[in-house]
């Protein structure tokens, strides 16, 4: 099928536009070198808003014939593409926030890689190095002088999700944006696009005209999850495990949505911080909240939650079903007290330093099938560990079932082979059986094939 695209020249509208001759030849190097692949699938998948997919080989080889180049011109650079996706333009002209999304993709791919790089000063080998250099991403984005209040609320969940489900979503975010709260989300639609879309009504309603709709993302997942149009500030971490030390280094709080596998990462990463015993005293509200239909969803997790981390696990947040309005109300509450021990401690609103994150969730995790078959599924090691290596677990499926590189994977060496003691594989296995029937596992109207066994 061939699908209607275009060719274009655009011009950056913030800081880019405007760069040194040194800084514009590294832009140049940069995409056309080891750099370029990674800088024109991101720019895809921005491109191609509100699409219909969530496989990131799919989106490639539908828009094989894209391309996109840095230009050098004498007050700065252009970006020129050809073969791009038509639904980016109105009119012949590319619609503002896709143009917005477009050159934070530039800034984050290429111009961030290329500063970090020759960074001295960062070491991203290490545990500090790396949370500098998620703080110096997050500040050359402009993100942290946005937030000057602990008024930020990450909303988690899934892409795919039921109508009712993105409508409940909606409703928390319409009650959190009435409350004055912001929202950060993974910036993709579903779960991440119904809170902004309710927040910014809240906000419209409390004439609050400088609300924060931030998105941020990973590489790996972007093109499964495009930027949704009302994202207004777009930040690209390396990695996935970048991308959630931006969550919780950023946000002051977690909402988490019906979702599946990507979504189970999420809270288990999170769980496992709060259980590190530095981080005991640390207030961090966590509400998992869905409609009545939910519950089941829900249900599921903190089951799974109980029987394989444990009761301290499961005081680390509140299960609230089919009540925005208490959601919101607890939200607002709850980065109350986080404003109060921020004080005390005289930590940053718009970065938390003082949070603790061992290694073991900041060391990128490449799916590969040797080192799925290599993780250490079992208790006798403290909670936060099982949870760092059961978030793991979650993080190869999400490659294995909508990033490119993982799909690829599959097809070649394939399923995943997940080892593990019996009373951690059996949980998992029943967590992933569940998602499978409740059809959370992937957006496709064929029936689901795993790409895991349970040995």
């Amino acid at each position: 099928m061939n699908y209607a695209v275009m060719d274009t020249i655009v011009k950056p509208y913030d800081h880019l536009a405007i760069l040194s001759k040194l800084e514009v030849d590294q832009l140049l190097n940069s995409s056309n070198g080891r750099l370029y692949q990674l800088f024109r699938s991101c720019s895809l998948a921005v491109l191609n808003c509100d699409g219909d997919l969530d496989d990131g080989r799919v989106l490639l080889e539908r828009y094989r014939d894209f391309d996109i180049r840095v230009r050098q011109v004498e007050r700065g650079i252009k970006l020129e593409l050809t073969n791009a996706p038509i639904s980016a333009f109105v009119d012949g002209k590319m619609i503002r926030g896709i143009h917005e999304h477009l050159f934070s993709v530039l800034r984050d791919i290429v111009y961030a890689h290329d500063e970090l790089n020759n960074n001295p000063h960062i070491d991203i080998t290490s545990s500090k190095g790396i949370t500098n250099a998620v703080f110096y991403i997050l500040r050359n984005a402009k993100v942290l002088d946005v937030i000057n209040d602990p008024k930020l609320v990450v909303c988690w969940g899934g892409h795919a999700i039921a109508r009712y489900e993105y409508d409940y979503s909606k409703n928390v975010g319409y009650e959190l944006g009435l409350r004055g709260l912001d929202v950060c989300t993974g910036c993709g639609p579903g779960a991440m696009k119904g809170p902004m879309k309710g927040a910014r009504i809240g906000h419209a309603k409390q004439r609050i005209y400088d609300g924060i709709y931030l998105g941020i993302t990973e590489p790996g997942i972007i093109a499964a999850e495009s930027p949704n149009p009302i994202v207004n500030h777009l930040t690209i971490l390396p990695d996935i495990e970048k991308r959630l030390e931006a969550f919780v280094r950023a946000g002051h709080g977690v909402v988490v949505f019906p979702g599946g596998v990507g979504t189970a990462e999420e809270i288990l990463y999170l769980l496992g911080i709060l259980l590190h015993p530095d981080n005991a005293d640390m207030p961090f509200p966590m509400i998992m909240t869905g409609p009545e239909a939910a519950r089941p969803y829900f249900q599921k997790i903190d089951e799974f939650i109980g029987v394989t981390l444990g009761v301290e696990a499961q005081r680390k947040y509140q299960v609230i079903i089919d009540d925005p309005i208490q959601v919101a109300q607890h939200m607002h509450n709850g980065t109350m007290q986080v404003r109060e021990h921020r004080k005390q401690l005289g930590d940053a609103y718009y970065f938390n330093w003082s949070l603790k994150i061992d290694s073991e969730f900041q060391q990128p995790f490449a799916p590969t099938h040797e080192n799925v078959r290599g993780l250490a599924l079992h208790k006798h090691q403290q909670p936060y560990m099982l949870a760092a290596n059961l978030r793991r677990v979650f993080s190869a499926l999400v490659a294995g079932n909508v990033k490119d590189e993982g799909i690829r994977a599959i097809e070649a060496y394939g399923d995943f082979e997940i080892h593990g003691d019996s009373e951690i594989m059996q949980p998992v296995d029943d967590l992933l059986t569940a998602f499978v029937t409740q059809g959370r596992m992937k957006m496709t109207d064929e029936p689901y094939r795993p790409c895991y066994k349970i040995i």
